[in-house]
């Protein structure tokens, strides 16, 4: 193939889900994946990998990199460029953002605030603390223990009346405090508005948003409320950026294209 219409691959692999892309110079994004992690993740590699290349009607034989990143990212076999989530969550948004912003990567383990330069520089990360990682888990647990699938949360909590208090950053005590309500006879749209509440207040308190400022993430895909209660919070207009589970496959997708 010509340097126009290089072809690579890039594999996001998380706690709650391994992301694929196949991406060509020039063109952009021609086939995705998006796989449940279960199991062994170099299975969940090779199932998103496939899926992939089936949507973009390609072999393993067309693709000249593969890029990872991600928790498990070292699981990615035959990689070429192993970056980490900071680096390739700031390429992503800022390919589709080109200006300085904050971008909140909000995945299913720690989320960070990172504020890139005119460039697309990363200027500075900071991170959750500590007990507040697996926000995204802890939103998974939230939408099975209310018996909802996770898109319908926010449906779910559009309709409460008044947020149940979810106090604790930790998420593991926060999951405690979602089986107490439930034990106590709680309103599930009112928890379910708590607990978008609660991710919300975690991630405001990690500091240094400026505007403007996107979102990036699982949690950004699949749990748009909290950006709703993020905004309410800052004062600020916080929007996901464009398909934002895939924003740390393409920013590695990139490092290599």
């Amino acid at each position: 193939m010509t340097e126009s219409n290089r072809v690579v691959a890039a594999v996001d692999v998380g706690t709650e889900c391994v992301k694929a892309v196949v991406m060509e110079k020039d063109v952009g994004i021609r086939g995705r994946a998006i796989v449940p992690t279960r199991g062994y993740f170099q299975h969940r590699v090779e199932e998103a990998m496939d899926q992939a290349l089936d949507e973009a009607k390609i072999t393993r034989s067309d693709i000249e990199a593969i890029a990872a990143t991600g928790f498990a990212a070292e699981c990615v076999p035959d990689a070429v460029s192993v970056t980490g989530e900071t680096t390739c969550h700031a390429l992503g948004a800022f390919h589709h953002h080109p200006r300085a912003m904050s971008v909140i990567d909000i995945g299913g383990s720690d989320p960070k605030v990172v504020r890139i330069d005119h460039s697309g520089h990363v200027l500075d990360t900071r991170l959750v603390r500590r007990c507040a990682i697996g926000i995204g888990t802890f939103l998974m647990f939230t939408a099975r223990h209310l018996d909802v699938h996770p898109t319908q949360l926010q449906e779910l909590a559009a309709e409460a009346e008044r947020a149940a208090p979810i106090g604790s950053y930790c998420s593991v005590f926060s999951q405690v405090e979602i089986l107490e309500q439930l034990r106590d006879g709680t309103n599930r749209e009112d928890i379910a508005l708590g607990t978008m509440q609660s991710v919300a207040e975690r991630i405001y308190e990690i500091g240094g948003l400026r505007e403007p400022v996107v979102v990036s993430g699982g949690v950004a895909e699949y749990f748009p409320g909290v950006l709703k209660s993020l905004s309410e919070l800052t004062g600020f207009h916080v929007e996901a950026v464009p398909e934002p589970i895939m924003t740390g496959a393409l920013g590695a997708a990139l490092r290599v294209l």
